[in-house]
């Protein structure tokens, strides 16, 4: 009589383990073909370019191309235009982002909707169209010289187009909405009665949103950095018509590789050094953030 139960026991734990197994084979078999389509879009190409970089000229297995990259002077003017580019674009999107969302956050839901809506609308304008429209404002002849000119505040043309500051103009605006949007979610999260509550503990307005609103909307803010970093690493449209040729980054050098040089290998080791290059910003931006989270809530 006393064993039944246990019997029991046994028999229901063993029917539910078996039937916990064929679920998760039934959820693998329905995952396969989306394994399968990352597997050969994703993963395939990505081993492809990682066995073509350490390929050499003459096909055999070397790390030429990766000891190019370490001694030559011109991969090390590429990486630091890159990085300087991106940390400057980075730095520019976020001092004009956060008070934008910060804005877009505290209006009324029926305004917000349109303020969003004008946000959103670059995303749906290829990059090409609003780099060439940018090329038209600010080349020498363009609106922004002729209007100055014409107001009596230049006397000559300013240096606008085919130059840094030319390209540092065009991807600041292109990547704004990438900063803006995460950013927003992050703060329309935040419950506003932790502000009200602050206040009412004699805080001034100032000192609420440095340490309570602030601190809340961190997480989104990081993303939105880390997303507009990783991007400038890889960006080629802007750079190469608002740059003039005199901003080469580590994408145009790539591209060059190929389509000038016909060298695979010199291509694939510079994206394989982006790669991960990315990977260790990714890594270095979850500590980061996971370590802000935990000092909010100490």
């Amino acid at each position: 009589m006393t064993l039944t139960p246990i019997l029991s026991n046994r028999l229901n734990h063993s029917t539910l383990r078996k039937a916990e197994r064929r679920e998760g084979l039934s959820l693998l078999s329905l995952t396969l073909p989306g394994i399968a389509l990352v597997a050969s879009v994703v993963l395939l190409p990505l081993g492809v370019m990682i066995y073509l970089s350490f390929i050499g000229e003459d096909g055999t297995f070397s790390f030429e191309h990766y000891i190019r990259l370490w001694t030559s002077p011109v991969y090390g003017q590429v990486f630091s235009l890159t990085f300087r580019v991106s940390f400057f674009t980075t730095l520019l999107v976020a001092i004009i982002g956060y008070p934008l969302a910060y804005v877009l956050a505290q209006l009324p839901d029926r305004i917000q909707n349109w303020a969003l809506l004008f946000v959103l609308l670059p995303l749906w304008t290829p990059v090409l169209v609003r780099t060439s429209a940018w090329l038209v404002l600010l080349q020498d002849g363009g609106l922004i010289n002729q209007s100055l000119m014409g107001l009596g505040l230049i006397a000559e043309p300013l240096a606008l187009s085919h130059n840094l500051t030319g390209a540092l103009i065009g991807m600041v605006q292109i990547m704004l909405p990438f900063l803006v949007l995460p950013l927003f979610a992050s703060m329309k999260a935040i419950d506003h009665n932790l502000m009200a509550a602050a206040s009412n503990l004699g805080a001034r307005p100032s000192r609420a949103f440095r340490d309570v609103f602030f601190p809340l909307s961190l997480p989104g803010f990081l993303s939105g950095i880390l997303i507009v970093f990783v991007l400038c690493l890889g960006f080629y449209v802007t750079p190469a018509v608002l740059g003039g040729g005199r901003v080469i980054m580590a994408a145009m050098r790539i591209d060059a590789n190929v389509r000038v040089y016909s060298s695979w290998g010199a291509a694939s080791s510079l994206g394989v050094v982006l790669l991960v290059i990315t990977i260790l910003l990714i890594l270095v931006a979850a500590l980061v953030g996971g370590k802000a989270g935990r000092g909010m809530f100490r």
